[in-house]
């Protein structure tokens, strides 16, 4: 498992965000304060505060993790 940072700040970005997780087989969790909700739910991504950066945890390794990384450039922190 690895944990990054990313930002949503915008409706498009959310959208974006769960099209390009949503190829993988494996689960994202998207972690805010006490809360720990599925990345791949776009209605649990808008209950979070969007404002501030996100903790994702991505349960992959290996060369999927590297993978996964590449395509969550664009959300990177």
């Amino acid at each position: 498992m690895k944990t990054v940072q990313i930002s949503l700040n915008s409706i498009d970005k959310v959208k974006s965000f769960v099209n390009d997780i949503s190829k993988f087989d494996f689960d994202f969790d998207l972690v805010s304060g006490r809360y720990v909700i599925d990345a791949k739910s776009i209605m649990g991504i808008f209950s979070l505060d969007l404002s501030k950066p996100i903790d994702l945890n991505v349960h992959a390794e290996g060369a999927a993790l590297e993978e996964v990384v590449a395509v969550l450039k664009p959300y990177l922190i």
